[in-house]
């Protein structure tokens, strides 16, 4: 019997490592795009070091789920050869404990804000509309990552710029308030938000 537990110790011993291992080869998966430690440095991938762990789980099983749009990307770091994929067949490999575990490392990690232009006019005007329609849900200037919804201050602009659009054309599912808040906003709102949160850089 004991000769038999022995025996036993071993496998354990590799299939914990084994886990562990591909947990840090899928985390090496997501900053081959997202940038090193989640801090994207390409401005059509959005930086989702810091998030919550309870939006990264939220994005991550939206995208298994397939109620966010699906866009095709090439990896930008790493084995650049690799064939284009997307989220949607990204996330579809994880197991619940690997979208877990994927999504703590990544709130254990500092958001970067994106140096980038701002039009200082666009600026002022955004942060009055967010101030009047936005900080319900995205708090401190949409930095805190405490309200579950993301961060939006230091975001890339190109980024936020296609969300926007597929949350207008119903590509994108989120609560019902926040579609008809975003689908009464004018493209020159809009792009005013774009501004003040790009402008967000400290």
């Amino acid at each position: 019997m004991i000769k038999s537990k022995l025996c036993i110790f071993p496998l354990l011993i590799a299939a914990t490592c084994s886990n562990a291992s591909s947990i840090e080869d899928k985390i090496s998966q997501c900053q081959d795009c997202h940038g090193k430690n989640g801090v994207s440095v390409d401005a059509d991938v959005p930086t989702i070091a810091g998030y919550s762990e309870t939006s990264l789980t939220d994005m991550l099983f939206a995208f298994q789920d397939e109620i966010r749009p699906e866009i095709m990307s090439k990896y930008r770091h790493g084995d650049t050869s690799r064939a284009e994929t997307s989220m949607t067949a990204l996330s579809k490999e994880l197991r619940e404990e690997d979208i877990e575990a994927i999504a703590v490392y990544f709130s254990e990690q500092t958001f970067v804000a994106a140096t980038q232009p701002f039009d200082a006019a666009l600026v002022k005007k955004g942060q009055r509309l967010h101030d009047k329609r936005c900080v319900k849900c995205h708090e401190d200037g949409g930095s805190s990552a405490d309200d579950d919804s993301g961060i939006l201050a230091g975001q890339w602009s190109k980024y936020l710029r296609s969300t926007f659009v597929h949350f207008k054309s119903g590509e994108r599912e989120s609560e019902e308030e926040m579609i008809k808040k975003i689908k009464k906003l004018s493209d020159k709102q809009i792009e005013s938000l774009i501004h003040y949160y790009a402008s967000l850089q400290g």
